[in-house]
């Protein structure tokens, strides 16, 4: 009998200390994948969201509200002993351990005033001035979510369905590709600055966004151009933003921003389809001026390449299915996987209070 309780003592401490760690070791075994999970997730919906816009179906965002888990571990012990007489006692010990673990998964569809917050609203130019302060190029965040500055048009009839006709672009184009070169040579900056006095002189409250630009010599002729594109040639070099066209303050910028529906649809039309679908007639073939195909990759460069297989392809970053085709972005197309992640910080900034956070940089009335 002394036997019988000793190996049950042993035992029974074994188990507690096993029960001791088992939360901390539940935590590092589940939380990396539910966060794997989750990030795929909302990958995998943007892409399916992007390829429906291509098709003209309806686009549907479901978001993971919260998630609950709970984890136990019941523990059992068991003897049985037979002692009879004449002949030799037996013993039997057992234990045994049971893990159960309980998700609770929350869904929420976006809609409502959330939808119209997040998904139609336009993106307030303050995300602008944060993305490019953040260190993205300002040629993808301006390529992205502005149709239009001053009278240069960013394709602004490719904020919707798939246009049949060839959008205006080149000159935007342009446009983006100088401010990337200014970016790089740091001689441009975004900011805000006091705005200016009103017509009696005194100082309106609130602040502007500006783009200021540095010069250096070797840079003349490109910050020209760059003045010359956007109708600006006889202005300084700060150049304050504004959102009215009707009433743009002489030598400042106009700008119109998409909506993330607007930027979902600008990227979709360069996603590759089926050839019989095309075939079909279940997607828009856009016409160029000369009557020919146009390609958007004119239009979206780089910036988002999504291509179409019959089965899933080994090589993919993301990949969904629709349609009966596998729909993906590759694994070592870089470019595309940089855009995709803006596209998701981009997501979460319309879900913030955008519009009430201060610039992280503040410009002096009298910049050169």
């Amino acid at each position: 009998m002394k036997k019988i309780l000793t190996f049950l003592g042993a035992l029974a401490l074994c188990l507690g200390m096993g029960c001791s760690s088992f939360g901390p070791r539940a935590l590092q075994a589940t939380h990396p994948q539910y966060n794997h999970a989750i990030s795929r997730s909302l990958d995998e919906q943007f892409l399916l969201n992007l390829v429906r816009l291509k098709y003209r179906d309806n686009p549907f965002f479901l978001e993971v509200s919260s998630i609950t888990t709970q984890q136990t571990l019941e523990q059992e012990l068991t003897a049985s002993a037979s002692l009879v007489e004449s002949a030799t006692d037996t013993f039997k010990p057992g234990a045994g351990l049971t893990y159960k673990q309980t998700p609770t998964i929350s869904y929420t569809p976006l809609r409502g005033d959330q939808f119209l917050k997040q998904i139609l609203s336009p993106i307030p130019l303050e995300a602008v001035l944060i993305l490019t302060q953040s260190g993205w190029s300002v040629e993808r965040v301006v390529s992205i979510c502005v149709e239009r500055v001053n009278d240069l048009d960013n394709a602004s009839n490719a904020s919707g369905p798939t246009p049949g006709r060839e959008p205006r672009y080149k000159e935007f184009r342009e446009m983006v590709e100088i401010l990337r070169e200014l970016q790089v040579a740091d001689a441009i900056a975004l900011g805000a600055a006091p705005c200016p006095p009103d017509e009696n002189g005194k100082m309106k409250p609130g602040e502007d966004l500006v783009l200021v630009i540095r010069p250096q010599p070797a840079l003349a002729a490109r910050i020209a151009r760059l003045k010359e594109l956007l109708g600006v040639a006889g202005a300084g070099n700060e150049l304050r933003l504004a959102t009215d066209f009707l009433n743009r303050p002489e030598n400042s910028l106009a700008v119109r921003t998409r909506s993330m529906m607007g930027i979902l649809f600008y990227l979709s039309h360069n996603t590759q389809v089926p050839a019989a679908d095309e075939a079909g007639g279940l997607v828009t073939i856009t016409k160029s001026a000369e009557g020919g195909r146009f390609d958007w990759n004119a239009v979206t460069g780089n910036l988002l390449q999504v291509h179409s297989a019959s089965s899933r392809p080994a090589d993919a970053f993301v990949a969904v299915q629709h349609r009966g085709a596998w729909f993906h972005i590759r694994n070592s197309d870089l470019e595309s996987k940089s855009t995709f992640m803006l596209l998701s910080q981009l997501f979460n900034l319309q879900a913030g209070q955008i519009k009430s956070m201060a610039p992280a940089l503040t410009i002096g009335v009298g910049g050169g």
